[in-house]
């Protein structure tokens, strides 16, 4: 008999950081980011408040909720988005991602696949890393958004998402990639899919007017509509308030729950709300200034753990 397969996880990885800075290499090409004038000191404990509060929401709500301190040396400011450089697969495979900012790639730490490993199997580990000598990256779930119960991979290419590298990850997983170009509201290129796109068991939350291409926007809502996906489109202003970055998990006694921040929260409408609200729980977190400093949300904070747990 197959495994049930789910679209939420029920394990998930949080990295908590050590420091935290404006990173003035990823604001190259993330749009989101703004640099906000206060002490490096004062911006690390806001978001150690906000790191710990969003832990304590999402256990209270019935996640296992996997902490790991980040090490101070090297310093590593986007610490707390593991999702970037890692994904963790229900066949025990680990891939770990070429990442586009060098002072990002010291966040892949073999010390936390060995942690992982005492509690789940890890089967294979497959490094795309080496692709960064070529000027070739594909960011972990930043830039592939899984369907995992319908086996399609889901990316806005972009220079942080190559088109070949996502392909060839695609094939080894034996997903259908579903590819396309998306802009904002000011023709900048999208830097990575899940800032407007997010898919959850039931639902997919998408900013369909950054796909401008015609043809690849009607691709992208035939593949969801053909997998069941009811269609919320969110517009450019709730992209920008981070609307397309939530993620949908599962608790211990498989409800599923929506994480995505305070911001995303007060940006859906009414009716978004309450159409999601018959597929998942809406928790909202309050995380305004790792968002703002760091250009991420609620989505990349969190690396979903699909791997076989071990057996006693």
């Amino acid at each position: 008999m197959n495994k049930q397969l789910y679209q939420a996880s029920d394990s998930i990885l949080l990295i908590r950081p050590a420091t935290f800075s404006f990173n003035r290499e990823t604001a190259i090409s993330n749009a989101f980011q703004i640099d906000i004038d206060a002490s490096e000191d004062s911006l690390k404990l806001r978001k150690l408040h906000e790191f710990d509060a969003m832990v304590n929401a999402l256990e209270l709500k019935g996640v296992k909720v996997i902490v790991i301190e980040d090490t101070v040396f090297p310093p590593k400011p986007d610490a707390v988005f593991p999702n970037n450089w890692a994904t963790f697969h229900s066949d025990g495979t680990v891939i770990l991602y070429p990442m586009c900012a060098a002072n990002r790639r010291t966040e892949r730490r073999p010390d936390i696949i060995e942690f992982l490993s005492k509690d789940f199997e890890i089967k294979k580990v497959l490094d795309f890393s080496k692709n960064e000598n070529e000027g070739k990256y594909l960011e972990g779930t930043g830039s592939i958004i899984f369907d995992q119960v319908h086996k399609i991979g889901y990316a806005c290419l972009s220079p942080r998402t190559n088109k070949s590298l996502f392909l060839e990850v695609c094939k080894y997983l034996n997903y259908t990639p579903v590819y396309f170009y998306a802009h904002d509201a000011n023709g900048k290129e999208i830097y990575h899919t899940n800032v407007m796109m997010c898919i959850g068991e039931k639902f997919a939350a998408i900013c369909l007017e950054s796909i401008t291409n015609m043809a690849e926007r009607e691709k992208v809502k035939k593949s969801l509509t053909e997998t069941g996906h009811i269609i919320i489109e969110i517009s450019f202003s709730q992209m920008k308030n981070f609307a397309g970055n939530m993620l949908e998990v599962r608790s211990k006694s498989g409800r599923n729950i929506l994480a995505l921040s305070m911001s995303a929260y007060n940006a859906l409408t009414y009716e978004q709300k309450t159409l999601i609200e018959k597929y998942c729980e809406l928790v909202p977190l309050s995380i305004d200034t790792i968002e703002t400093i760091g250009g991420g949300s609620a989505r990349c904070m969190i690396a979903e753990i699909f791997l076989p747990a071990k057996r006693d």
